[in-house]
C-alpha cells in the first residue's frame, strides 16, 4: 500500500452540515482521514447549517452516522476527533445571518481555507457571494462545489460566473465522486504506462465501449430532487461523460490537471450530437414499474412519488466520439434505478479476429474483454480465449485474468471522498472538473433533453429489478452487439 503521507494543516468549513451528503460521506470520511494520521491536530473542521444546534447536539447527530468502517481502533478516536468539530449556525442565502460568527471561528488566514459547498447548486453563488463580502476567501481558500452543477447550460455558465467572482478557477473544485475511485484513477496509467493496450486503444483495435452505472435502489429520499433531475441530468451528464473522456481521451503530455482536463475537454466537444431527427434511435428512456429487486418486492416508481410523472430513472445512450480515434466505435452509456443489482462497470470490447483457425466444433470464440468494475467490488478482468487443459484435443475456454484491488493488495484504501477531501487540501486538480468542462458536458446533455421535450422520444416501462426496458437489449441488437452483464464471467 501506499504510504498515507499528512496534509498541511487547514481549516475546513463544512455548508449544509445536517444534510445528507455532510453526515453520510463528508464527516465520516474526514473522520477516517484522521484514524489514518492525515489530517494534523492542529486542523479544524467547521460545520455549518441554519440548524438551531449547539456544539454538543451536532456532535451527538453525527455520532449516528459513523460506523466502525475501519478497525476497532480506529472508532474508539472518535471522542478525540470530535472535539475538532465545531459547529456554527450560519444561513448562506443573500442577506442571510451568522457570517460574523463563522469569520470569528476563521481567525487565521494564512491557513489552508477549504469551503466545502454541500449545498443545493442554487445557493452556490449566494455563499460565495458571502464568503467575499465577509472577507473570507483568502488567498489560500478554496471552494468545493457537488454535483449537479446547475440544470442545463444556462444555469451551469451561471453558476460557474457567480462563483468565479469569488475564487480563481485554480480555487474551484467541482467534484465528481467517480473521479476519486482507484479503479478510475487507475485508467490513465493503464492505457499509457502499458504499451500492451495504447496501439489498439482505438477504431482498429476496439469493436465498442459499454460504460454501466446501475443502483439497485429507487429514488427513496432524494424523490423530490429527483423528480425535477432524472438519470440523464443526475448521472449521465457527470459521473458517465467523466468515464467516456477517461477511456476516449488522447494521450496528456503529463499528469498535470490542465494537460489531463484539455484532454477530456476535447472528447467532450467531439461527441456527435443527438437531434430530434437521431434521438429515438440513439436514446432509450425508461421508468421502473413494481416488481422485485434482491428478492423483496417494491412500488414503482410514480407508485413511490404518489402522482404520475414523466421523468426517466433509466436511460441508455449510443454515443459517438467524432474524430480519427474513434471513428465508427460507439459508446453505449446506460444508467438507471431498481436494476438488478448495485454495479458500475466500463467495458472495452475488442475486435473480433480475422479469421478462426480452430472452428466452430471446439468451442465458441468470444471476443477479448478488458471489464473494469468500479463498485462494489473494484477490480480489472481481461477475458481471452485459452485451450481447457487436458487430452483429448482442442477445446476452447473463456476465461479471465483477474486483478481483484481487495486480493491483490490486500488493505482497507482509502474510499472516493477521502481521497478527493485530501487532493483539495494539497490543492491537486487533477481529479476536479475544469468549468468548461462542466459546460461542455451540459451542452451535449441539452441537445437530448430538447428533443425529448419536442416529443420525438418514449417512455418505456421496466420491471423492478430488469436492467432497463427491453427497448435498451433492442438499440444494441440493431448493431449485432448485446450487453455484456457477466462480470464474474
Amino acid at each position: 500500500m501506499s504510504e498515507l503521507v499528512p496534509v498541511e494543516p487547514f481549516d475546513i468549513v463544512v455548508f449544509g452540515a445536517t444534510g445528507d451528503l455532510a453526515l453520510r460521506k463528508l464527516v465520516p470520511a474526514l473522520f477516517h482521514r484522521w484514524c489514518d494520521g492525515q489530517i494534523p491536530a492542529t486542523s479544524r473542521i467547521i460545520t455549518a447549517a441554519r440548524d438551531e444546534l449547539d456544539q454538543d447536539g451536532y456532535r451527538e447527530l453525527a455520532a449516528k452516522h459513523i460506523t466502525p468502517k475501519r478497525s476497532k481502533e480506529c472508532h474508539k478516536k472518535w471522542g478525540e476527533f470530535v472535539q475538532h468539530l465545531k459547529y456554527v449556525r450560519v444561513d448562506v442565502s443573500n442577506g442571510g445571518s451568522g457570517w460574523d460568527d463563522l469569520g470569528k471561528a476563521l481567525d487565521d488566514d494564512s491557513k489552508i481555507r477549504i469551503f466545502y459547498l454541500a449545498l443545493p447548486p442554487s445557493l452556490y453563488g449566494p455563499a460565495c457571494r458571502n464568503l467575499a463580502k465577509h472577507k473570507l476567501n483568502s488567498a489560500n481558500a478554496r471552494v468545493v462545489l457537488e454535483k449537479p452543477i446547475g440544470h442545463d447550460f444556462h444555469s451551469a455558465r451561471l453558476i460557474n460566473e457567480q462563483v468565479g467572482e469569488a475564487f480563481a478557477e485554480n480555487a474551484i473544485f467541482r467534484i465528481d465522486h467517480y473521479l476519486g475511485k482507484e479503479t478510475v484513477q487507475n485508467l490513465l496509467i493503464l492505457r499509457f504506462a502499458n504499451f500492451l493496450f495504447e496501439p489498439l486503444w482505438n477504431a482498429t483495435g476496439i469493436d465498442h465501449v459499454q460504460i454501466t452505472v446501475a443502483e439497485s435502489l429507487g429514488s427513496g429520499d432524494r424523490a423530490a430532487y429527483y423528480d425535477r433531475s432524472g438519470a440523464l441530468r443526475d448521472m449521465v451528464q457527470n459521473h458517465l461523460l467523466q468515464l467516456a473522456c477517461l477511456v476516449g481521451m488522447e494521450p496528456p503530455s503529463s499528469l498535470d490537471a490542465d494537460a489531463v482536463r484539455t484532454e477530456k475537454l476535447k472528447v467532450l466537444r467531439a461527441l456527435k450530437p443527438i437531434s430530434n431527427d437521431t434521438v429515438a434511435n440513439d436514446v432509450v428512456r425508461g421508468q421502473y414499474q413494481a416488481g422485485a429487486v434482491e428478492g423483496e418486492t417494491v412500488d414503482g416508481y410514480t407508485e413511490e412519488l404518489d402522482h404520475d410523472s414523466e421523468t426517466e430513472t433509466f436511460v441508455a445512450i449510443r454515443a459517438q466520439i467524432d474524430n480519427w480515434r474513434w471513428a465508427g466505435v460507439p459508446f453505449y452509456l446506460r444508467t438507471g434505478k431498481r436494476m438488478q443489482a448495485r454495479r458500475s462497470e466500463i467495458v472495452i470490447q475488442f475486435k473480433d479476429i480475422p479469421h478462426d483457425i480452430v472452428g466452430a466444433s471446439h468451442g465458441a470464440m468470444h471476443p477479448n474483454r478488458l471489464v473494469m468494475r468500479l463498485q462494489p467490488d473494484e477490480g480489472m478482468k481481461l477475458m481471452l480465449m485459452t485451450k481447457d487443459p487436458g487430452p483429448g484435443g482442442v477445446r476452447l475456454r473463456y476465461v479471465p485474468l483477474n486483478l481483484s484491488y481487495a486480493e491483490t493488495f490486500k488493505v482497507d484504501y482509502p474510499d472516493a471522498y477521502e481521497r478527493l477531501l485530501m487532493a483539495v487540501v494539497r490543492g491537486n486538480l487533477n481529479l476536479f472538473m475544469r468549468r468548461d468542462e462542466v459546460e461542455a458536458a451540459w451542452r451535449w446533455v441539452d441537445g437530448i433533453i430538447q428533443a425529448w421535450n419536442s416529443g420525438h422520444s418514449k417512455l418505456y416501462g421496466y420491471p423492478a429489478g430488469n436492467d432497463g426496458p427491453t427497448q435498451s437489449a433492442l438499440m444494441l441488437d440493431r448493431d449485432q452487439r448485446e450487453w455484456f452483464d457477466d462480470f464474474n464471467a
